[in-house]
């Protein structure tokens, strides 16, 4: 039992060291090769711009009087998951599943479905919460991005144009003008042929 609570006491600091580097990671890459970056600001000045051309910044600008707050899915609930364990655990002990991958406390292996549940539960609560859907917004800033980007071709095109024009226009007059010390030739006097 001593080793047991020393475990509880221990496991959540083990849990924080070894979760720290993920602060220092860069922006997850997309399968399209664009950078995402996702953050959560208090004010629009706390927003960063996007530092490379293929990167996709999503800001969430959330009140600043929710800065130092508990995260409002995680305040109240009247949810099954809100119960104790200790009645989570009578409902079990009454189930009559059992064995392996049946997260059951009698029979062999019946603790090995209990894994696989929880995890699917926070799969489930993840897909449903109300908080930020940072695909949907990652999904949309593309959409938006994608929308612009036949508009922002074409007006790239015509200014290489332009530019392209304006180079041959001059190089034209530049070969119109005589050579710097040149004198101007006088026209030719023109010959009366023989014979007339």
């Amino acid at each position: 039992m001593a080793i047991l609570s020393r475990l509880a006491f221990v496991a959540p600091f083990a849990a924080i060291v070894c979760a720290s580097p993920a602060f220092a990671q860069e922006p997850e890459q997309a399968p399209t090769g664009e950078r995402v970056n996702m953050v959560i600001a208090y004010s629009e000045d706390e927003c960063p711009t996007a530092s490379q051309p293929g990167e996709i910044v999503v800001c969430e600008i959330l009140v600043e009087a929710e800065r130092y707050r508990i995260p409002s899915n995680l305040r109240q609930s009247d949810s099954p998951e809100n119960e104790s364990w200790t009645s989570r655990v009578e409902k079990i002990r009454y189930i009559g599943d059992f064995g392996t991958m049946s997260c059951s406390p009698a029979g062999a292996g019946g603790i090995t479905g209990c894994t696989q549940q929880m995890i699917n539960a926070a799969y489930a609560d993840r897909a449903e919460g109300e908080n930020v859907r940072f695909s949907q917004l990652i999904e949309e800033a593309r959409q938006e991005r994608l929308s612009t980007i036949d508009a922002d071709a074409a007006a790239e095109q015509e200014r290489v144009e332009q530019i392209e024009r304006e180079y041959l226009q001059r190089l034209e007059r530049e070969r119109d003008q005589p050579l710097p010390g040149e004198d101007e030739l006088p026209a030719p006097a023109a010959e009366e042929e023989p014979g007339k």
